[in-house]
């Protein structure tokens, strides 16, 4: 079995181009999680935002769902792709309109890291029952 395990999360439908959110993806795609982490709490970008909740949400799954270590945790993936256009409608002169696209996101996060040590279990000897036996009511009397 392999020492590297990944975990992984996804955010769709982020209304934000693509264009824009991999501007932003492309400064810590293959850094740790840690310095991710600390570079996007800098960047003052709208999409620095929605990646840093991404990126904490990778790394609890990573931690609680697939039992990897914290530190040590790797950007693998980082892929941003077009989402679903929502279409809508500018109004011009002389009653026209002229129609664009609102564009959407879908951000990939994938992160690898050392599976945590399995929990020993701690060789105890077995109890011995300290209880005294108890008087009876009819042994008190």
């Amino acid at each position: 079995m392999s020492d590297n395990l990944s975990a992984r999360a996804t955010l769709n439908g982020l209304r934000l181009a693509p264009r824009k959110v991999s501007l932003v993806a492309g400064l810590v795609r293959g850094r740790t999680v840690e310095d991710a982490i600390v570079i996007l709490g800098h960047t003052p970008k709208r999409a620095a935002k929605s990646l840093l909740k991404l990126l904490e949400s990778v790394r609890a799954n990573a931690i609680n769902n697939h039992n990897l270590k914290s530190e040590g945790l790797r950007i693998s993936t980082l892929s941003v792709t077009a989402g679903a256009r929502l279409k809508r409608f500018r109004p011009v002169s002389r009653g026209q309109a002229h129609p664009y696209q609102r564009r959407t996101s879908n951000i990939l996060v994938v992160v690898s890291g050392v599976a945590k040590p399995a929990k020993q279990a701690k060789k105890s000897e077995p109890k011995q029952n300290k209880e005294v036996a108890k008087p009876t009511k009819k042994e008190s009397k």
